[in-house]
């Protein structure tokens, strides 16, 4: 099996893009993740090229060396963490990348931060807030229940750390005409 790691895949129709683009080039994937594509065969350097090429086109880039691979499963696992397993955030960070990656915490957390110029909390930080507009912004939930969802201490620790992030109080956000949020690959 051959795994490839793919920048900027950071949603369900993200991965449906790259599954539609292997399937243009014939090539059997086994399975297609967030940011991680897993092929049955090594692709020919001449294919890779190509493929590289088209991605590249839709605003996704293989990557090659370690350190972009390793930044990017962070990001992933993180986006993951934030959008689909909000159970898991009971545990501290760096517990729950350590697991997953079954890497020293704080030589991730030097790596990101080396790279990205942000620490990995900060980056939470900043999709927690994403999510929070995005449920805000869905105004489906009290500000109460996003809290609770997001395993926030209290509505007023949120609400204090969105305007902190945004400058905004999560009432005004919402009050806002046009989305102010912010495009995952973005952050």
């Amino acid at each position: 099996m051959i795994k490839l790691y793919i920048k900027n895949m950071v949603c369900s129709r993200c991965i449906l893009v790259v599954k539609s683009e292997l399937e243009k080039f014939g090539l059997n994937y086994l399975s297609v993740e967030l940011g991680e594509v897993n092929l049955q065969n090594e692709l020919p350097q001449d294919d890779k090229i190509e493929i590289s090429k088209q991605l590249e086109v839709l605003g996704f880039e293989i990557l090659d060396d370690a350190n972009s691979k390793t930044i990017e499963k962070i990001k992933n696992i993180l986006i993951d963490l934030i959008q689909n397993k909000n159970n898991d955030i009971r545990i501290t960070i760096s517990d729950y990348l350590k697991k997953k990656l079954h890497q020293d915490y704080s030589k991730l957390s030097n790596l990101f931060s080396e790279v990205e110029g942000i620490s990995i909390e900060k980056y939470l930080i900043n999709l927690k807030v994403e999510k929070v507009k995005e449920l805000i912004v869905y105004n489906e939930l009290t500000l109460s229940e996003i809290a609770n969802l997001l395993h926030y201490s209290s509505s007023a620790h949120l609400s204090n750390q969105f305007k902190k992030v945004t400058g905004f109080s999560p009432s005004y956000f919402k009050k806002l005409k046009g989305n102010k949020r912010i495009q995952l690959d973005q952050l």
